[in-house]
């Protein structure tokens, strides 16, 4: 069985195996993966520029988190020789394909945010009213 406009999975699906787009997004889907994204696309960044460019990360998170980019492929680490040797951080090939559905998303995002929050506000409201009674 196929979903609306095929975005869910075709019938026969082995789910033994990991759902891959669940995989990806667990991934790049968390409170910081997407930022670190979007600012290495504007250039390659050492940790500590990265760190005054996102603001409001700790330190710990962001290097677990360039980490698991890395890991994962999105993220390339390249250390130069000097003294203190001089880390830069950089999307690969992958990392760079990433951009356009990433664009996409915050586009989206950006256009929407007014309803989601007054969606949020409204629901909060409805919710403190049934409590009420």
């Amino acid at each position: 069985m196929k979903g609306i406009g095929g975005l869910l999975p075709p019938g026969g699906v082995d789910f033994t195996q990991p759902c891959v787009v669940r995989d990806v997004l667990d991934r790049v889907g968390d409170r910081w993966s997407l930022l670190v994204l979007a600012h290495l696309g504007e250039e390659p960044m050492r940790f500590n520029m990265l760190h005054r460019a996102i603001g409001d990360v700790s330190k710990q998170v962001l290097s677990r988190t360039l980490r698991r980019l890395e890991e994962d492929g999105f993220v390339t680490r390249t250390v130069h020789p000097a003294t203190p040797p001089r880390v830069e951080y950089a999307l690969s090939a992958m990392g760079q394909s990433f951009l356009s559905p990433l664009r996409v998303l915050m586009d989206w995002a950006d256009d929407h945010h007014h309803a989601i929050v007054t969606a949020r506000d409204s629901f909060g409201v409805a919710q403190s009213g049934d409590s009420a009674e």
